[in-house]
């Protein structure tokens, strides 16, 4: 039964990766053809990085990115350590509440940030307050819904670790502010840094909420390029999409190396004490 188990697994990584090689085998295609190949070239990359509409969007995509995943993972990081003190019966409830944005369908939560904002534009107007749509609704939008990833991250490290060593450096004249980021916080970080990458990713990707909310100067990645493809699909989406898979392949690689030797280190140090 082995060859039907491995037989079953090729078939569904080639169904999963042909697409994302055919799209790069075609990002080289001299012409704009999807079906034949005619010859090798770099064009669309060089037009790729003359595109100032799609430099413009993909800087637009790393600032919102970056912004409010380093603010949701200071909430949800936050978050986590509360709900972790709860009781079974609150923190049941709180954690429900945590999930519905996960669950609840992006067209749903992007209609409602957009009437959100609507509101607040009308409110903060009337009293002379500028409020308009664009990076200031897309980061706060990115926010509200990569909480809840960050939170679901870290809450498992949280009931991993020893709660006595936190009452240990309280004991020892640790403040609890002290406490929590000499002791707490090292423990937490794997689940921290993943919650990070996780609402990063969620927030480059995210394409439902962002059209609701964005603004016409702050378009993102996703939107641009679905502006582009209604009209025709060029290569050079091809060859940006290349680019993209590109990056995200060796960041997924370089921390899998560094998972890799973080782990033969500690079996090295645990073989040792031993």
């Amino acid at each position: 039964m082995k060859w039907l188990s491995r037989t079953y697994v090729w078939v569904v990584m080639f169904f999963l990766y042909a697409p994302i090689g055919v799209l790069i085998f075609f990002s080289f295609n001299q012409s704009k053809s999807r079906s034949n190949f005619t010859g090798f070239t770099l064009d669309w990359y060089r037009k790729l990085f003359a595109n100032e509409i799609i430099l413009q969007s993909l800087v637009n995509t790393l600032i919102v990115a970056v912004v409010s995943s380093v603010i949701a993972t200071v909430l949800g990081t936050a978050a986590a350590v509360g709900i972790n003190s709860l009781k079974k019966g609150p923190r049941a409830l709180v954690m429900n509440l945590n999930n519905l944005p996960i669950i609840n369908p992006e067209i749903v939560t992007g209609v409602s940030l957009m009437l959100l904002f609507v509101m607040f534009k009308g409110g903060l107007g009337s009293l002379g307050l500028s409020f308009e749509f664009g990076y200031t609704t897309l980061i706060l939008a990115h926010i509200a819904f990569n909480v809840s990833y960050v939170v679901l991250n870290v809450l498992p490290k949280l009931r991993q670790m020893d709660q006595f060593v936190y009452e240990a450096a309280l004991d020892l004249g640790c403040s609890p502010l002290s406490a929590f980021f000499k002791v707490v916080l090292p423990e937490i970080m794997p689940g921290v840094l993943a919650g990070f990458l996780m609402a990063f990713t969620y927030s480059i990707d995210d394409f439902v909420i962002s059209y609701f909310v964005s603004g016409p100067t702050s378009q993102t990645l996703p939107i641009t390029i679905y502006s582009m493809t209604r009209r025709k699909v060029s290569p050079e989406i091809n060859a940006l999409s290349t680019i993209i898979f590109g990056v995200v392949l060796m960041v997924l690689l370089a921390v899998n190396f560094h998972g890799a030797r973080a782990e033969r280190a500690g079996r090295r140090r645990g073989g040792a004490a031993a």
